[in-house]
């Protein structure tokens, strides 16, 4: 394991002040040990630690980064909106800009409410359906992560699931008494809890393609049976695309499978790297989010012109130039070279993708669900993920989490990593497994 002592010492610093020396617990290191990195700047597809090494990112930032570190257009628009003014409190006209591209965007979005979060938006989506319905009982599944959202953090993904804590203390259990969890892509256990509690049902909600327990892709019939039983019982379908959104295509995992939610979350790359989170869906449950309805949220920071700006950037370079075909192509080139990897040397392994979205599990099985995605060797990850850090790769640091392409890659960075893959494979292939 190479040294980093830069890093090392800003570990040490950052634990006397804030908890465990990081503010998300998906950036320490705990699932793969040793210390996290310390990042001093981003370009283009890379990262530079704070000892001037460089690696290629397949994190960006968990996602939102799908042109790559400080594209210019983006920059550009941030620098000028920051000129005018970072907050106001106030209604701008960027909100209503940033609001109309994302309707054009996912056909099933008739009105949007801007947030500051990922978890903010599931939490006002639950708050809203409830309200909507006059119901209470929420249906996720195990394994999916939803944010910090108390009803929600049951069997959770994301780093829950990477520490070993699927649910959290300090949630009483009145918070979670209401929320039902099933696996993924079982649709008859689906049928069988509308059969019992359908006319209690506020909610479903569900990642249309899993990013947080590992890349999970659904079902076709399981897809289809959500949007058929919420129909039947009343129920509001909501697709949590703060992952997706954006990045399977420009309407997100809807768009790709032609699906049509009543309620979409929405964060990440809708604001081009700074803090954003949205939801939206039909007009007639939108409207009754305070001051239209009675439903309240509400956020300081919420629609500030800084993150519309960012947001703005990204999705019209998105429009312009859409990148998905490239990245497709990319994806397949690095999975094709990622599963012979794995068969030449006769490691169990998977590599499972959609789109930009990819994951390797190490496991011999294909992986649907919360189950599944459990029986993955860890232990064999972590030097794996070891391997790769030393290799100038930066993968995400938990065999739990989807890593991410983007635009900025090319070609010869996807050689690039099938060759050090091959090579940490290499003394894997010699080390016992877990």
């Amino acid at each position: 394991m190479r040294e980093r002592p830069s890093s090392a010492a800003a570990f040490e610093r950052a634990k006397r002040s804030i908890p465990g020396g990081v503010n998300s617990p998906a950036r320490a290191f705990g699932a793969v040990g040793g210390h996290p990195l310390f990042i001093a700047r981003g370009e283009g597809p890379y990262l530079y630690d704070l000892d001037g090494q460089r690696y290629l990112d397949f994190v960006g930032s968990w996602g939102p980064l799908i042109w790559g570190h400080c594209h210019p257009a983006v920059q550009e628009a941030v620098e000028a909106a920051l000129r005018r003014g970072s907050t106001f409190g106030a209604p701008c006209e960027l909100e209503t800009e940033l609001a109309e591209l994302v309707i054009a965007a996912v056909p099933s979005i008739e009105m949007v409410r801007f947030v500051s979060s990922g978890t903010e938006a599931t939490m006002s989506a639950i708050r809203l359906a409830r309200g909507f319905t006059g119901r209470s009982t929420i249906i996720k599944f195990a394994g999916c992560y939803h944010g910090h959202v108390d009803a929600l953090l049951v069997a959770a993904g994301s780093s829950a699931l990477t520490h070993g804590v699927p649910s959290s203390p300090g949630v009483p259990p009145g918070c979670t008494q209401d929320t039902l969890v099933l696996e993924y892509n079982d649709c008859q256990a689906l049928a069988d809890v509308f059969r019992q509690h359908g006319d209690q049902i506020a909610a479903v909600i569900v990642e249309p393609v899993v990013g947080n327990m590992g890349l999970v892709e659904p079902t076709a019939e399981f897809r289809q049976e959500l949007r058929r039983l919420t129909l039947r019982y009343g129920a509001v379908l909501i697709y949590d695309e703060v992952m997706t959104g954006f990045r399977l295509a420009f309407g997100g995992a809807q768009e790709l499978y032609g699906d049509h939610a009543d309620l979409t979350t929405l964060g990440k790359i809708l604001g081009g790297g700074l803090p954003v989170g949205a939801y939206g869906g039909r007009r007639d449950i939108m409207r009754q989010v305070m001051p239209a309805g009675p439903v309240f949220q509400a956020g300081t920071l919420s629609g500030n012109p800084l993150a519309m700006a960012a947001g703005l950037a990204t999705l019209r370079l998105l429009q312009r130039q859409p990148p998905y075909a490239y990245l497709e192509n990319l994806g397949r080139a690095l999975q094709n070279g990622l599963q012979q990897a794995l068969d030449t040397r006769r490691i169990p392994g998977r590599v499972q993708r959609v789109g930009s979205m990819w994951t390797l599990f190490f496991t011999a099985e294909p992986v649907t669900n919360y189950t599944t995605a459990r029986q993955a060797d860890t232990r064999r990850f972590a030097r794996f993920f070891w391997e790769m850090l030393d290799r100038g790769i930066y993968l995400p640091c938990s065999q739990f989490e989807a890593a991410f392409l983007n635009a900025a890659m090319t070609p010869q960075h996807i050689a690039q990593t099938i060759a050090a893959a091959e090579e940490a494979l290499d003394i894997l292939a010699h080390a016992p497994a877990a």
